[in-house]
């Protein structure tokens, strides 16, 4: 038996382009690496960070993992079962012990329907509560748990501010008892002192529910608040992946020292930052063999163009990819 809740291993995603305008005009179709052999691990009741650049392949990450979309290959073990083997009847079952909640509480919630109706319906999609009366009470319960009062529960989405909303998201994601909560930037689209409330609200609930936490976000911020530990993603690989505290004292990847050196500074006289990238974001259609940060790190020679360096252990659990660290 695995002492992880869930292991990831050299999990890939690719997008065949066949309709964009260069495909066309070559005949070759290109492919978009959006997930590129990534590995991780998360223990029970920990919680992982997720980081990086808008596009660099997080929220396919979780995608994935919840089997919104099927991966090109790879490994997922939840509790050390083969989530890829599973029969769809099995998936439906294993999919109470996973939920997500997504970045954007305005559209993902149904604007036609009542909190009560959002609530109650993956209670009965997984039959665990029969009748009116039963779900009734489990969600005016849902509702509790996430701070909102019981007046709530015949209201439409549009009534609630943003965190509301993302309170609601969470609520119907906590509705069938998960233990893997998968949160896609769930901060991101609301305002900075909301953002406090609901990442606090994670935090209350992972320790009152026994909850382990896939987190994700660009907002480095964010994920020095809730995190255990922090796997950085760029172009969808992961560069380096550690605790806390040494991946935001001690960084050995170029692009995460860079990444923190970003982070703006209110005291004018603090020196500048350690390194800085140039040039241009590297793409993920068709990319080269060799390293994603090569052509913008200042530490780049020949083999970093020809040999993608692998996620090695340092010691204890802080993993970097990088033929010079």
């Amino acid at each position: 038996m695995s002492d992880y809740f869930l292991e990831i291993k050299n999990l890939t995603k690719y997008f065949p382009l066949n309709n964009d305008v260069l495909s066309r005009l070559t005949g070759k179709t290109r492919i978009l690496k959006a997930v590129d052999d990534i590995s991780f691990f998360i223990k029970p009741g920990e919680t992982l960070g997720l980081v990086g650049e808008s596009g660099c392949g997080k929220s396919t990450t979780a995608r994935l993992v919840t089997r919104l979309i099927e991966p090109s290959s790879g490994t997922m073990l939840l509790k050390g079962e083969d989530l890829l083997a599973l029969p769809p009847s099995r998936m439906l079952e294993m999919r109470k012990t996973i939920q997500l909640v997504f970045q954007d509480p305005y559209s993902s919630l149904n604007p036609r329907k009542t909190v009560m109706q959002i609530l109650s319906r993956p209670l009965e999609v997984h039959n665990l509560a029969h009748g009116w009366t039963a779900k009734r009470h489990q969600v005016l319960h849902l509702l509790r748990l996430v701070g909102m009062g019981v007046e709530h529960a015949d209201r439409y989405p549009h009534e609630f501010s943003g965190g509301q909303r993302q309170r609601l998201a969470i609520a119907r994601a906590l509705a069938v008892n998960p233990q893997l909560v998968i949160g896609d930037e769930p901060v991101s689209a609301l305002d900075v002192s909301i953002q406090a409330q609901i990442l606090n609200l994670f935090r209350e609930l992972q320790e009152e529910l026994n909850l382990t936490y896939l987190f994700i976000a660009h907002d480095l911020s964010v994920i020095r608040h809730i995190s255990d530990r922090v796997a950085v993603m760029y172009v969808g690989k992961i560069v380096e992946m550690g605790t806390v505290q040494e991946i935001f004292t001690h960084p050995q990847h170029p692009y995460t020292q860079a990444l923190l050196a970003a982070v703006p500074e209110a005291d004018p006289h603090k020196p500048p930052p350690r390194l800085t990238l140039q040039g241009e974001l590297a793409t993920p259609i068709d990319p080269p063999p060799g390293c994603r940060l090569y052509g913008r790190c200042p530490l780049a020679t020949e083999i970093c163009g020809q040999v993608s360096p692998p996620l090695s252990d340092r010691g204890g659990v802080h993993y970097v990819a990088c033929h010079h660290v």
